[in-house]
């Protein structure tokens, strides 16, 4: 699985190296990680936690921090090229999960697929090729502390990705 997220957080990855580490998004994603099975140890918001992904891959859309933490679409091509490079490393990919409507128009750009025929929505699931995209809101702060987004929604989205590969 392939998780693509936004952009690295300033007191995330841009801090540590790692990421969604350090930041709140990280919080939830590796705390989810670990509860499917995507991760194993402890995750203790620094690189050097012991944590280790399994079967696993993250990334961004866009490679450095965008100002006001708000990409430009110029950004998100200007990084393609470095997101499908990553997409076609890797050569077992089964899942791409896609952290909000940017990630996801990203994804969609990089498998040269038309963005208006694959929309994005919480919790929906793309079949492509041998792919499947899942979407879900981005587990940002703003997200959960808003509704938008809760660590059952979230884990929704996870239930939906093993169902998936068992089918």
């Amino acid at each position: 699985m392939l998780v693509v997220g936004l952009a690295p957080g300033l007191k995330g990855a841009n801090r540590t190296g790692r990421p969604f580490t350090g930041d709140y998004a990280g919080d939830l994603l590796y705390d989810t990680l670990l509860r499917y099975q995507y991760a194993e140890g402890k995750y203790g918001a620094d690189p050097k936690d012991g944590l280790r992904l399994i079967n696993c891959r993250i990334t961004n859309a866009v490679r450095c921090l965008p100002p006001q933490n708000k990409p430009t679409g110029k950004e998100v091509a200007t990084c393609a090229p470095f997101l499908a490079e990553e997409i076609q490393s890797m050569k077992n990919l089964k899942v791409i999960l896609a952290l909000g409507g940017l990630a996801h128009g990203a994804v969609f750009s990089c498998l040269k697929e038309k963005k208006s025929r694959w929309k994005f929505g919480h919790n929906q699931f793309h079949k492509l090729h041998n792919l499947i995209i899942a979407d879900s809101y981005h587990c940002s702060r703003y997200n959960t502390n808003t509704g938008r987004l809760t660590e059952a929604m979230f884990h929704d989205v996870f239930d939906g990705i093993q169902v998936s590969l068992a089918n």
